[in-house]
């Protein structure tokens, strides 16, 4: 049955033996993370891991989320290198993941069940194979934070001095926000001397690949597709979610100036930067020449789209008058069958009398006997 975990001796010792140190060069605390960057695999791993064990139901999947040692340095110094070359502090990078046999009680969050052992073990066989990688949090399903996450929380802490909780949702409602959400704990501090407790708080969470892991995911998207939508319809959907997501986008964007000129947020000078560094990428649309470039381009769609419609009419009406003629000929077809089985009956003889149909009153057509009048049928 689910029990809340118990540390050992053994789990004591390990503890010890894998508490982080202090960053050379600094006496203080570490500080925790700033913001997080989750690759690919760790999506993919999260939502195999939970189509294998939750599916269609009301349970969550935890699992254990590595970084690479040149991403975030020695155990918990959290340094790495932006792609600009500059020094960045805080930020952790999430390359692998691997899942844990978790189990808690529906009545009773407080009360679950994590394998320390098999979490040690798979660290150890994932040591082998990429010794750059350390333990820097866990992941949950959720959707949302739940109670007993501080008391998991306080379990990773055994791994790294400050876990980060990444709640993926593997059913997103609305498809164009990333579906992950960054959580660190931190320590509350109160003006009126209550005692201080722990809570999480958000960190923000992008999504990032390296080369190689993108053109994994491409060729990845190129094998997830519908069969019974045509590649037009395809590229269309896709087109309306891009211009989806951007028109979001534009709406945060202008929410958040309305918000600094009413005085309610202060100006964030690197916010504004990186928005007019957006501007100045935009293109310059008052060009003759682009202008005219776009016109032609637009011209010859547009042509292309006149003659297919053109042949579309023409092969439609061709299929129409065809079909007219083939239910004519149909018509003349049944006409003709009638008319020759009248004129086969009116003719027709008896085979006792040799008197036709017309004048033999008795004449009958026994089926499938030839014909013959009621006075020979009786005779037989």
């Amino acid at each position: 049955s689910p029990s809340s975990p118990s540390v050992s001796s053994e789990d004591m010792a390990t503890e010890a033996a894998t508490a982080p140190a202090a960053p050379a060069g600094s006496s203080g605390p570490i500080p925790p993370p700033t913001s997080v960057i989750i690759h690919p695999l760790v999506l993919l791993s999260a939502t195999d891991h939970y189509m294998r064990v939750a599916k269609d139901t009301n349970k969550r999947v935890v699992g254990v989320l590595l970084g690479a040692k040149e991403m975030v340095g020695e155990r918990d110094t959290l340094r790495i290198a932006s792609h600009e070359g500059q020094s960045t502090q805080g930020v952790v990078n999430i390359t692998n993941s691997f899942a844990l046999p978790f189990e808690e009680d529906d009545k009773d969050p407080k009360i679950f069940f994590l394998d320390h052992n098999y979490l040690e073990n798979m660290f150890a066989m994932f040591k082998k194979v990429n010794a750059r990688e350390r333990i820097v949090g866990w992941y949950s399903t959720g959707p949302k934070i739940r109670s007993s996450d501080l008391q998991i929380n306080e379990v990773f802490k055994k791994y790294t001095r400050h876990p980060v909780l990444a709640i993926i949702d593997v059913q997103p409602a609305d498809d164009m926000g990333i579906p992950t959400d960054a959580y660190v704990s931190v320590e509350e501090v109160k003006d009126d001397g209550t005692p201080t407790r722990r809570s999480f708080q958000h960190l923000p969470s992008e999504i990032g690949a390296e080369e190689a892991e993108e053109i994994g995911v491409e060729h990845l998207l190129r094998d997830i597709k519908d069969t019974t939508v045509s590649t037009l319809a395809e590229r269309v959907s896709t087109k309306l979610n891009s211009l989806r997501g951007l028109r979001s986008r534009l709406e945060e964007i202008h929410q958040y100036l309305e918000t600094v000129e009413e005085g309610k947020m202060p100006v964030n000078h690197e916010i504004t930067f990186l928005m007019q560094e957006v501007f100045n990428l935009l293109p310059n649309l008052n060009v003759e020449e682009l202008v005219r470039a776009f016109s032609v381009k637009t011209n010859d769609m547009m042509l292309v789209i006149y003659i297919s419609s053109l042949v579309r009419s023409v092969v439609a009406l061709h299929n129409l008058i065809n079909n007219k003629l083939t239910l004519k000929e149909a018509e003349l077809e049944s006409d003709k069958d009638k008319v020759t089985a009248s004129e086969d009956w009116n003719h027709a003889s008896c085979l006792c009398c040799s008197a036709t149909n017309y004048r033999c009153r008795l004449f009958v057509r026994l089926v499938p006997r030839p014909l013959a009048c009621a006075k020979w049928a009786l005779a037989l």
